[in-house]
């Protein structure tokens, strides 16, 4: 779906949405930004640039990074790049940055411009953030409950690993979680059952209403696993 054409800034709005804030803001500065990798704009078939809100927030988190914290592009480049990647930007120099698994307190929390961003980790990050072994996560691999998505792992692979460690305290090993992903399988067939009338109907309205109804019955299938285990661990009291 083509994005409405005033969803687009001129070069002009964008500085005149950014002066209130930051009065020495001039066009050069954002054209130097941008010639730097920290933001890129769309261009028109004419040469144009045309800015999302995205890009709008973007600027603003570079600006202020600059204004209040006074980090050098450099850094706050790869702070960017962390956030694109659904990561927490290094707290200090060498630290690396980590998964962001809650909102970030602070002035320069993660603006619009990473709120959808889907976490890609390293095999090392998904490692340290979860405390999963490399053992451990080579057999969860091997019994399809983790998979990486191209290179990177995402924030369920982080998920699973972090619920795995944790269950592996009580003596519960890779091996013996297998029934939950069979479990798991059979609810997204059922979901996919449901939804797949919908997803076929190839128009904005229905593709809408087909995740709507993904998100509830994913929503019932999980409250109904947690009450039909909490009724099974009463009868073994």
């Amino acid at each position: 779906m083509s994005v409405p054409a005033r969803a687009y800034l001129s070069i002009g709005e964008v500085l005149s949405k950014l002066r209130s804030d930051f009065p020495d803001i001039t066009i050069s500065k954002i054209r130097f930004l941008e010639s730097e990798g920290l933001i890129d704009p769309q261009r028109t078939p004419s040469g144009y640039r045309k800015f999302t809100n995205t890009d709008l927030e973007r600027l603003r988190y570079v600006l202020l990074a600059q204004r209040d914290q006074y980090l050098p592009l450099r850094v706050i480049k790869e702070n960017l790049e962390a956030l694109d990647r659904g990561l927490q930007p290094a707290k200090s120099p060498g630290s690396g940055p980590s998964p962001r698994l809650a909102t970030i307190d602070g002035e320069l929390a993660p603006a619009n411009f990473a709120e959808n961003s889907d976490m890609r980790l390293s095999r090392d990050e998904l490692i340290k953030a979860s405390g999963v072994t490399e053992e451990q996560l080579v057999e969860l691999e091997s019994y399809g409950l983790i998979a990486p998505r191209g290179r990177h792992y995402d924030g369920d692979a982080l998920s699973i690993a972090v619920a795995v460690t944790e269950m592996a305290g009580f003596g519960i090993e890779p091996r013996h979680l297998r029934s939950f992903k069979s479990a798991a399988d059979r609810e997204i067939g059922l979901i996919e059952q449901v939804i797949t009338p919908l997803v076929r109907q190839k128009n904005s309205e229905a593709k809408a209403r087909a995740e709507e109804v993904q998100r509830e019955i994913a929503a019932l299938s999980v409250r109904l696993h947690a009450a039909l285990v909490r009724n099974g661990l009463h009868r073994i009291r």
